[in-house]
C-alpha cells in the first residue's frame, strides 16, 4: 500500500498534468494542499461516491476554487463518476472539470466556487442548516442529522470582506460542526520575493479567536500526523467552529517554482513538470495512476458502509417517529407540502377579495403570516432591518447559539454574507431560505446573487424601499439602476408587485421556484389595492397581464410595475375622458412574461398597437424592448433627491399629468403614422 505522501503525490501529479495539458489553470494550491486533503478524505470525510446526494454526508467546500484540480483529483481517485477522460478535458468545452468547481456539473461538488470567500460563506450556511435540522429532527438515540461541513480556504478568501461577515456570524452562532482549513502559503498572484507581506499581515489566528472560533495554529500542512492531530482537536470542540491554520508550500514538489507566485495561476511547463516528477519520485506517465493508488484512495466500500449504517438508523427512526421521518424525507427531497397549492390559492383569493391599501413590504409580511405556518422549511431573516423589511412574522422564533430550534436569523449588517449564507442553506437541502435588506444594498451582495443564479439555488431575496419613493433618505438609498441590474442577470426572477394581491402571488412563485433565485422588490409607501376578475388574478403568475382594459381596441398601452401601476391606472382613467382608449398592463415579473407563449404575449401587448408608454421609477434603458421604437419611457436616468416622496416623484415627472401628456403625444403620433 502506498504511503500517505505517495497517495498525496497522486493528487499532485493529476493536478500538474491536467493544468499542463490545458495550458491553463492553478497547479500550486492542489500541490500544496494535497497532504491535508489526503488525511481529511481518507481518515475523516463521511461521504459515499456512489451516492453524492446522501443526506447525512459531510459537506466539502473548496472556497479557494481556483485550485479545483485538487477537488477533481480527489473525486476521481475516491470513486466518484468522474473518469480520467474528464480530467484530461480539464477546462474544455462541456467537460465535467470546468475552470472552477460548478454545482450541478461535477458529481460531488456541493457549491460553485471561485469568487474568493463565497465558498466559505456558503459553508457557514450549510453548517447552520445541519445544526437547525438536527435541532428539529434528532431524537434521543437517533442522530439522523450528524455531519460536518469542511471548507478549504486560502489567503485570498480571508482578504475578501465577505470572510469577516460570514465568519463573525459563524462564531456568534457557535457552529461546532464547521471545520475550516486555512492554506497559509503566504502567496497570491502579485507575490514576489516578499510574498504577501506588502498587503496582508493580519494575525489570522487571533482574528478568528476574536470571532469566537477554536483555532489550531501553526500546523505543518505537509505532516500528515500533525494534520491528523489538528483535526482531532477540532472535532473535540463542539461549541465553536474550528480553524486549522496549515503552513504549506505552494506548488509543493515543483523545485523551480514552489513557494513562488509562478506556481499559482499558470501551467508549470514541461521541464518543471518533469522536474517535479523526479523530486516527488513519481515514475508514471501523465494521467497514469497505478492500481494500488486507486485502492488506497477508494472510498466506495467505506461510503457504502456509512450510508448503510445510516439507512438502518433511519429505518428505526421511521418506525419510532413516522411523521418526523416523512417530513425529513419531504424536505430533503425539496418537495412542498401536499396542502401547499390549495393553501396558497386560498390565500391569494382571500387577498383579492378583501385586500386593502398598504405598502407591499407589509403585504409581504401578511403573505409570510399565511404561508410560513404550512412551510416549516422556511427560514429567513434580515440584515439588521427586520422591522423595515417586514421579514419577521407571527411565528418567527430567533435562532441563537443556545437554541437552533427557531426559524429566524438576525444576520446583522452583513448583506453580502447573508446572501451567500442563504445560498449555502439552499444548497444543503431541507430549507427554503430568505433574507431582506434595502434594494440599494443589493449592490453589496450582487456577486452572491449572481452565484445563486449560476447555480440555480432557490434563495429568496427580499428588497424593500424600492425606488425614489423612500423619500428623505436621498440618493444614497434611493434605488435607480437596481431593478435593471437584477433583471438582466440570467436566471434571476425579479418580482415588483403593485399591490397586496401581486405580492401574495409573487411570494407563492418564489416558494415554488426551487431551482433558481427570486428577488421580491417591495415598496416602503402604501399602494392601492386593485379589484380584479378571477382570470386576472390567475394571469399574475404569467408575469404580465391586462390589469385595466379599455372598450374595444386600445389606442395606447401603458406598461408599469410596482408603485407606478397606480399612476398608470389613474392616467388611463383621465385619458378615457379625453376619448383615448388606454390599456394598462401590470408587469410584475418581466422574465416570466418573456417565456410565455407568443399568442399570450401578443394578446397582452398587441403588435399592432405601437403607441406604448412604460412607467417605472428606475433607469429607462431596460424598457425599450417592450415599447418599441415609437414608444416612450417615463423613467429616471440620474440619481435621486432628498425630499418627501411625493415631492421627489413630482420633481422627476412621475405624475398623472406627465403620463397623460406622454400618452397623448405617442397616441397622436401613432394615429398620424397609421393614416
Amino acid at each position: 500500500m502506498p504511503s500517505r505522501r505517495e497517495l498525496a503525490n497522486a493528487v499532485r501529479a493529476l493536478a500538474m498534468d491536467a493544468v499542463q495539458r490545458a495550458k491553463s489553470g492553478h497547479p500550486g494550491m492542489p500541490m500544496g494542499m494535497a497532504d491535508i486533503a489526503e488525511v481529511l478524505w481518507n481518515d475523516y470525510l463521511k461521504h459515499n461516491p456512489a451516492n453524492p446526494h446522501w443526506p447525512d454526508r459531510d459537506r466539502f467546500v473548496l472556497s479557494n476554487g481556483h485550485g479545483c484540480m485538487l477537488q477533481y483529483a480527489l473525486l476521481h481517485l475516491s470513486g466518484y463518476d468522474l473518469p480520467m477522460e474528464e480530467l484530461k478535458r480539464f477546462r474544455q468545452l462541456h467537460s465535467k472539470t470546468p475552470g472552477h468547481p460548478e454545482y450541478g456539473v461535477t458529481p460531488g461538488v456541493e457549491t460553485t466556487t471561485g469568487p474568493l470567500g463565497q465558498g466559505l460563506a456558503n459553508s457557514v450556511g450549510m453548517a447552520i442548516a445541519e445544526k437547525a435540522l438536527a435541532a428539529r429532527f434528532n431524537r434521543p438515540g437517533f442522530k439522523i442529522v450528524d455531519h460536518y461541513t469542511c471548507v478549504f480556504m486560502g489567503d485570498g478568501c480571508l482578504m475578501e470582506g465577505i470572510s469577516h461577515e460570514a465568519c463573525s456570524l459563524a462564531g456568534t452562532l457557535g457552529l461546532g460542526k464547521l471545520m475550516g482549513f486555512y492554506d497559509d502559503n503566504r502567496i497570491s498572484i502579485d507575490s514576489t520575493e516578499n510574498h504577501i507581506a506588502l498587503w496582508f499581515t493580519d494575525d489570522t489566528p487571533a482574528r478568528f479567536a476574536a470571532y469566537g472560533w477554536h483555532v489550531v495554529a501553526d500546523v505543518d500542512g505537509h505532516d500528515a500526523a500533525a494534520v491528523k492531530r489538528a483535526i482531532e482537536a477540532a472535532r473535540a470542540v463542539t461549541d465553536k467552529p474550528s480553524l486549522i491554520c496549515c503552513k504549506t508550500i505552494i506548488g509543493f514538489g515543483a523545485p523551480g517554482k514552489q513557494n513562488t507566485g509562478q506556481a499559482h495561476g499558470s501551467a508549470l511547463g514541461e521541464e518543471e513538470v518533469a522536474a517535479a516528477r523526479r523530486q516527488l519520485d513519481w515514475n508514471w506517465a501523465p494521467f497514469e495512476i497505478p492500481a494500488e493508488y486507486y485502492a488506497g484512495w477508494d472510498a466506495r466500500p467505506r461510503g457504502r458502509a456509512f450510508e448503510d449504517n445510516w439507512n438502518l438508523l433511519f429505518a428505526a427512526y421511521r418506525s419510532a417517529y413516522p411523521e418526523l421521518a416523512a417530513e425529513f424525507v419531504r424536505r430533503m427531497q425539496g418537495e412542498l407540502p401536499e396542502n401547499w397549492p390549495a393553501h396558497a390559492t386560498q390565500f391569494i383569493e382571500q387577498v383579492a377579495a378583501n385586500g386593502s391599501e398598504m405598502a407591499t413590504r407589509k403585504a409581504s409580511r401578511n403573505a409570510l403570516n399565511s404561508y410560513a405556518p404550512v412551510l416549516p422549511e422556511l427560514i429567513g431573516g434580515s440584515a439588521d432591518l427586520t422591522e423595515s423589511n417586514n421579514t419577521n412574522w407571527q411565528g418567527s422564533r430567533p435562532i441563537t447559539r443556545q437554541d437552533f430550534g427557531g426559524n429566524y436569523l438576525f444576520f446583522g449588517v452583513r448583506e453580502f454574507g447573508m446572501s451567500a449564507i442563504l445560498n449555502g442553506l439552499a444548497l444543503h437541502g431541507g430549507f427554503i431560505p430568505y433574507g431582506g435588506t434595502f434594494l440599494t444594498f443589493s449592490d453589496y451582495a450582487r456577486n452572491a446573487l449572481r452565484m445563486a443564479a449560476l447555480m440555480g439555488a432557490g434563495s429568496i431575496y427580499i428588497y424593500t424601499h424600492d425606488s425614489i419613493g423612500l423619500g428623505e433618505d436621498g440618493p444614497t438609498h434611493q434605488s435607480v439602476e437596481h431593478l435593471a441590474c437584477l433583471r438582466i442577470m440570467p436566471g434571476m426572477e425579479l418580482w415588483r408587485p403593485c399591490d397586496d394581491v401581486e405580492t401574495a402571488v409573487a411570494w407563492a412563485a418564489a416558494v415554488e421556484r426551487r431551482h433558481g433565485p427570486t428577488s421580491l422588490v417591495l415598496s416602503r409607501q402604501n399602494l392601492p389595492h386593485f379589484a380584479r376578475l378571477p382570470v386576472q388574478v390567475e394571469s399574475i403568475r404569467r408575469g404580465g397581464y391586462i390589469l385595466v382594459e379599455c372598450p374595444g381596441e386600445p389606442d395606447a398601452i401603458l406598461i408599469a410595475t410596482g408603485s407606478e401601476v397606480a399612476l398608470a391606472a389613474a392616467a388611463a382613467q383621465q385619458l378615457a375622458g379625453e376619448g383615448i382608449a388606454v390599456r394598462v398592463v401590470s408587469m410584475p415579473c418581466t422574465s416570466v412574461f418573456d417565456v410565455q407563449d407568443v399568442s399570450y404575449r401578443d394578446r397582452v401587448l398587441p403588435p399592432a398597437v405601437k403607441a406604448r408608454v412604460a412607467v417605472e421609477a428606475g433607469v429607462s434603458a431596460f424598457w425599450h424592448r417592450y415599447v418599441g421604437p415609437q414608444g416612450r419611457i417615463i423613467g429616471i436616468d440620474r440619481y435621486g433627491e432628498s425630499a418627501p416622496a411625493r415631492e421627489v416623484f413630482e420633481y422627476f415627472g412621475f405624475t398623472v399629468d406627465n403620463v397623460v401628456k406622454t400618452v397623448e403625444a405617442v397616441a397622436r403620433k401613432d394615429r398620424v403614422l397609421s393614416v
